[in-house]
């Protein structure tokens, strides 16, 4: 996979405040609109490069988990990131679209609608709601090949007046674009036998899935006491219409040796 860095692609500095990146990608933007540039093909991808760096710093999450794994791995950091984010992902909660429309009533360019089709193809849909008092837009980006789950996923950035409950926009979301709120999986807790030793010196151990009927091979750090938990990620229940899966808690129980077991019976 090509290496990409988001602060060199927009060319700002890695301490840089959002204004400075809002500001930068506003002057790249306008340089690569498609409108600017139709005897320039190259053009075209690197606006989606800079895109995609606009939609991950300007996101201070995104920019946080970008900025972590760099430094975790170095030049494979960017890698590191695509694995945990997809372009469904990177572009949601973006304000792209309404940058887009404001170089449209300055500059007499396309709105974002045609040149985003013209760039993307149909991985991408807009949509925009008045009611008395409230007033949403956004875009919901899938990306080259949406995956079949990602449909109905709800990643909006909704303009709305103080006041208004979230809850009351994904509920007209839901209405007018016929998509469903994805939901988190419950999740599990189960109890995980140890030796005194292993939880003292720690260990590698199996353990039976019963639900997912899988065997897992689990890393017991040393230390471990009676009682503490021990996080496996993403093995709770599945969740539902692209939510992410639960955890899997498993309590730690530390087994008493015989000698113990037999003097606490003698005292009873």
């Amino acid at each position: 996979m090509n290496q990409k860095d988001y602060y060199e692609i927009l060319g700002v500095e890695k301490g840089a405040s959002a204004e400075k990146i809002k500001e930068a990608y506003r002057k790249l933007a306008f340089q690569y609109h498609p409108d600017r540039n139709r005897e320039n093909p190259s053009a075209v991808e690197k606006m989606k490069q800079v895109n995609e760096a606009y939609a991950v710093l300007s996101d201070s999450k995104k920019r946080k988990d970008y900025d972590t794994f760099h430094e975790q791995y170095g030049s494979y950091g960017y890698d590191r990131f695509k694995q945990n984010y997809s372009e469904h992902d990177i572009f949601r909660g973006s304000d792209i679209n309404q940058i887009f429309e404001e170089m449209a009533r300055s500059f007499g360019f396309r709105g974002f609608e045609e040149v985003f089709r013209e760039s993307y193809g149909q991985g991408y849909r807009s949509f925009e709601f008045r009611r008395p008092g409230i007033f949403g837009r956004g875009f919901i980006f899938f990306g080259p090949g949406p995956r079949r789950r990602e449909r109905h996923e709800i990643p909006v950035s909704p303009e709305i007046l103080p006041g208004v409950p979230g809850k009351f926009i994904r509920y007209l979301l839901k209405k007018m674009l016929g998509t469903k709120e994805p939901l988190r999986g419950k999740d599990l807790e189960d109890t995980l036998y140890l030796k005194p030793r292993q939880a003292f010196e720690g260990t590698k151990g199996k353990y039976v899935h019963r639900k997912r009927s899988k065997e897992l091979i689990v890393t017991i750090p040393p230390g471990m006491r009676d009682g503490q938990k021990i996080r496996l990620k993403g093995m709770g229940e599945p969740g539902k219409d692209g939510g992410e899966p639960g955890d899997l808690y498993l309590k730690v129980k530390i087994k008493k040796p015989l000698l113990e077991k037999v003097r606490e019976l003698l005292k009873l």
